[in-house]
């Protein structure tokens, strides 16, 4: 990485070696950039700045600034790097550089234009309904790669919509492999580790001695999938209701009641068979028991009418009389 002054851009460029998957950096160079770089916002392991690249001045860049190098951060800043450097998916945010001098930790990733699908959704205004679906889908699929397609198998770990960024096309891409988990094939079965992610977006297990599995990042889109239909933050609904929001949407799906989950969002009511498969996919992935709830591979094939969905037991239901979804 390279830094010269941009007088039309009002702060320091940033040059990558774009052949390469991604650069380690010179934290000389980064001091330099850092100094001049637009805020963005701050996070809980440091800042997000944002910056332009020298060789395209078109080409924005969000660069991650780890502000405690604590065992914690660290640790994520490895296994970022390690995760992000060796994926490569329409529906994941690239990593373009990194610096890790000293006490310094830095990651630079593509910029999008969008900001997060959490701004996206709690807005003033709803969102069509058919680019809320899109971005299901999107999400989706970044999913199944990280599940099943990449060489090493990938647990995110912390699925939310504020870890879901949207470029200039509305594309979802999933960011933030911080608190990703990296599992070999032989190891998924037995992993177990304490509690990572998000109040509100935790799968049971977390809670339990059992093993951690790839249906944690299932349940977690769940309710995610519930958000994206209602446009409802379950973290701010539980604060407003007596219960949670997956209660609550589970109540509307067994009453046959689902114009109550999207209210006035007329796009949605003319879209009701569809609007009823993905609600009955989300309750399918925030079971309680892991085994009731289908791979992401699964969850796709089901959002895009692929395979036919069935009838879901609730969700806080213990019993292996309804099928259980395998891998």
């Amino acid at each position: 990485m390279k830094a010269q002054k941009s007088k039309k851009m009002g702060f320091m460029a940033m040059k990558l070696d774009m052949s390469k998957a991604y650069d380690r950096v010179k934290w000389e160079y980064v001091a330099r950039i850092m100094e001049k770089l637009g805020f963005c916002e701050k996070g809980a392991f440091g800042t997000v700045y944002k910056g332009v690249l020298a060789s395209d001045s078109k080409r924005f860049v969000a660069v991650k600034k780890l502000g405690k190098v604590v065992e914690e951060g660290e640790k994520e800043f490895k296994t970022e790097v390690s995760v992000i450097g060796q994926t490569h998916h329409k529906n994941l945010v690239r990593l373009l550089g990194y610096c890790d001098e000293g006490q310094n930790r830095l990651l630079v990733y593509e910029y999008m234009s969008n900001g997060s699908l959490a701004s996206f959704l709690f807005g003033i205004s709803r969102p069509h309904w058919n680019q809320r679906v899109q971005i299901a889908f999107g999400i989706a699929r970044g999913l199944m790669y990280l599940h099943e397609e990449c060489s090493t198998q990938i647990i995110h770990c912390d699925i939310k919509p504020q870890n879901i960024l949207l470029d200039e096309y509305f594309t979802p891409r999933i960011a933030d492999f911080g608190l990703a988990k990296l599992l070999l094939a032989e190891q998924t079965r037995a992993a177990r580790t304490g509690i990572r992610g998000t109040i509100g977006y935790f799968a049971p297990e977390w809670f339990r001695k059992v093993s951690i599995s790839v249906k944690v990042d299932v349940y977690s889109f769940g309710v995610m999938l519930l958000e994206i239909i209602c446009c409802k933050s379950s973290v701010a609904f539980s604060l407003g209701e007596e219960e949670a929001l997956v209660d609550w949407a589970y109540e509307c799906y067994k009453d046959k009641k689902l114009d109550k989950l999207i209210e006035n969002d007329e796009e949605a009511r003319n879209d009701m068979k569809r609007l009823e498969r993905l609600v009955i996919v989300a309750i399918w992935c925030i079971q309680e028991d892991p085994s009731l709830r289908p791979s992401m591979k699964k969850v796709t094939q089901m959002l895009e009418g692929v395979i036919e969905v069935s009838v879901p037991p609730s969700p806080s239901l213990f019993t292996s009389s309804p099928p259980s979804f395998k891998k």
